[in-house]
């Protein structure tokens, strides 16, 4: 700090004792020995207004309404009961071989409540040269004093430890910061701006804001990564090809084009020489683009540049042809490969091999796949998949199953695709039971077979009613740790309530009580019906007080169901008495229940009976419609028949 700040601050504590303090201390005060903390204030301090506040008590003057400034008479006090002392206390400690500064501090534990984050960055740019001490106390700041850093605190730590050559730590640090960028620096997250301004206090090298590039784009954060690339060209920076590369990957997966050759022209424009693996990805750009036309124009570019079209290069442009079933061209570059020296790959023959299938050309595909394997390329389980996936679209399951066994063969595992590919094939083809076969037989090789694909068959057998045999499977699986869903649970209770399997039904669900599942209304109501539908309406009737204590609410379905069965099980009284009950508990009026109860009293005959019957169901709320009508009127008649009296002619 220079002579004339020191005047200033000895001024602005005289202006705030004078009028205040007794006559002896109205004389001036000799200006007091400054420790080397204060040297690095960043400006004076502006004079406060007098303060009616008494001398003998040292005061903190105020340079801003959110950063208090130390009364330089602190420096009277011993350097342990100074706060202006904490910058140095500190960074005397990290100077011992072993700082321990949660051990070394304890004594001026009191002057840490002064550690603020312009402290902190001191005791940073003390440390310049040892970055080990640097990192030992940043982290001791934010994990043991749990104190909330600054981005200037973050940019130089980062910028101390990245001059040190420590490229991971500074990588780590720099994901932190841009982690919480909107927090730490501000709203708008400019984490380059906050490093450009730090380093200017600091020694700092331009690789920072590469790595800051690289570190959004890690993150998945390629919007800030594409922000950080602008910046840092605009600010004069040059990011390094690697990270280039790195950007055009990112935006090319988000099928960001136009961004794509945005940072192609800025890199020409700054100077960045494009490699091999530049031009790979800008082709892969313009396939994505559509105008396949423009490759061989940017082919003759990149040839111009001194770069030769690679094997990664023709792959990818032979995948872009077999995409647009432009077959012709596809095989038109392959055999240019072979002119220019170029053993085609796995990669290419897959292509093309998949190309084929696209279009229906199986045995075309095939023969291919026979001259890859015989120029001694190991085919992989993605080429495998797309043959297999082709004969089962046409429902030739013979030479899809030979593959399987042939790539079993080879060591390669079936993957979920491979299974569930077949599966459904033989499913499509109607011969379920083969695909059940095929299940057993993935299971005895060794294979996995995923849940979904047990899932899958069970729902097929339960969708052509053979819920036996699906149970028989369940069983079998079970064993192999499969456990049912709820939803197949469900499947499997309404395909034998379809086939009237009401025992196997309710035992399923009793299996799905005991495993803490609750049977769904749709359950509920496939049981009640096959229930009343067999004459055991009885029974029916325990599970609707069961729905009731879950909190499932019957539905129009299952009233009917229950009411009609103890119509057809001529117990009259209970089906008018649930009538009852669905109308006043549950809100439901079904129509078709109400004539079936008129209907079933109508038929014994009793005029009486009917008339009472008819008007107690008028009482609950219930409108007769025209079949009301007519089930009244025939029970009328079958009343005057019984009693053998004349009809009345209707």
């Amino acid at each position: 700090m220079n002579r004339i700040h020191l005047d200033s601050i000895s001024k602005v504590v005289r202006s705030s004792t004078h009028g205040t303090s007794p006559s002896h201390l109205r004389t001036p005060l000799p200006t007091p020995s400054f420790s080397t903390s204060l040297s690095v204030s960043p400006s004076p301090s502006p004079s406060p207004s007098p303060s009616p506040s008494s001398f003998s008590s040292l005061q903190v003057l105020q340079n801003s309404p959110e950063k208090p400034v130390l009364s330089p008479l602190y420096n009277l006090l011993s350097d342990t009961q100074n706060p202006g002392k904490v910058v140095d206390l500190i960074c005397s400690s990290l100077k011992n071989p072993n700082p321990r500064l949660e051990l070394q501090c304890n004594a001026q534990r009191s002057l840490l409540s002064h550690l603020g984050s312009d402290e902190i960055s001191r005791v940073l740019l003390r440390c310049q040269s040892d970055h080990a001490s640097a990192l030992a106390f940043f982290n001791w700041v934010r994990h043991d004093l749990g104190l909330r850093l600054s981005a200037r605190n973050y940019c130089l730590a980062i910028h101390i430890v990245a001059w040190s050559r420590q490229f991971p730590r500074a990588m780590k640090l720099l994901t932190e910061l841009v982690e919480s960028a909107e927090d730490v620096v501000a709203p708008d997250g400019d984490v380059f701006g906050a490093l450009l301004l730090a380093s200017k206090d600091c020694n700092w090298d331009p690789v920072v804001f590469d790595m800051l590039i690289k570190a959004y784009l890690k993150m998945g954060m390629v919007k800030g990564g594409l922000r950080a690339f602008r910046k840092a060209t605009e600010a004069g920076f040059v990011p390094s090809v690697i990270s280039c590369n790195f950007l055009l990957h990112k935006l090319l997966r988000l099928n960001c084009i136009k961004e794509c050759w945005q940072v192609y022209g800025v890199m020409g424009r700054v100077g960045i020489h494009p490699n091999s693996h530049t031009f790979n990805i800008l082709t892969n750009v313009l396939c994505e683009e559509g105008d396949i036309s423009m490759v061989y124009e940017f082919l003759e570019k990149m040839e111009e540049e001194g770069f030769e079209p690679d094997i990664v290069t023709y792959n990818t442009l032979i995948y872009s042809y077999c995409k647009k079933e432009r077959l012709e061209d596809a095989f038109y570059l392959y055999r240019i490969m072979f002119r220019r020296g170029f053993v085609p790959d796995l990669i290419t023959d897959t292509a093309l091999i998949n190309g084929l299938c696209r279009i229906g050309k199986i045995r075309e595909a095939h023969k291919l796949f026979h001259q890859m394997v015989n120029r001694g390329l190991t085919p992989d389980i993605k080429t495998y998949n797309t043959l297999i996936l082709s004969y089962c679209k046409e429902l030739k399951l013979r030479e899809s199953r030979l593959l399987l066994h042939e790539m079993i063969g080879r060591g390669i595992c079936p993957d979920d695709f491979t299974c569930r590919v077949l599966v459904e094939g033989y499913v499509n083809k109607g011969t379920l039971v083969s695909a059940l076969n095929l299940v057993v037989e993935l299971r005895r090789f060794g294979c996995s077979v995923s849940h979904e694909i047990y899932d899958y068959l069970i729902d097929s057998l339960c969708q052509e009613n053979r819920p036996f045999a699906a149970k028989n499977f369940l069983d079998g699986i079970s064993k192999d740790g499969y456990i049912p869903t709820l939803h197949m649970y469900k499947k499997l209770i309404v395909s034998f309530c379809k086939c009237d399997g009401a025992n196997e039904a309710l035992l399923l669900k009793g299996e799905m009580v005991c495993k803490n599942m609750k049977p769904d209304l749709e359950a509920y109501r496939a049981l009640v019906c096959c229930l009343c539908r067999t004459g055991r309406s009885e029974e029916s009737e325990a599970l609707i007080e069961e729905m009731d204590k879950d909190g499932v609410s019957p539905d129009l379905d299952i009233c009917r169901a229950l009411i009609c069965g103890y119509c057809k099980e001529k117990n009259v009284d209970r089906a008018e008495s649930l009538l009852g009950l669905f109308a006043a508990k549950f809100h439901i009026q079904d129509s078709e229940s109400y004539n079936a109860l008129i209907r079933t009293v109508g038929e014994e005959g009793d005029a009486a009976k009917l008339m009472a019957l008819q008007d107690r169901i008028l009482k609950m709320g219930f409108m007769p419609n025209s079949q009301s009508c007519k089930y009244i009127i025939n029970g009328m008649q079958n009343a005057a028949v019984a009693h053998k009296q004349p009809s009345l002619g209707l």
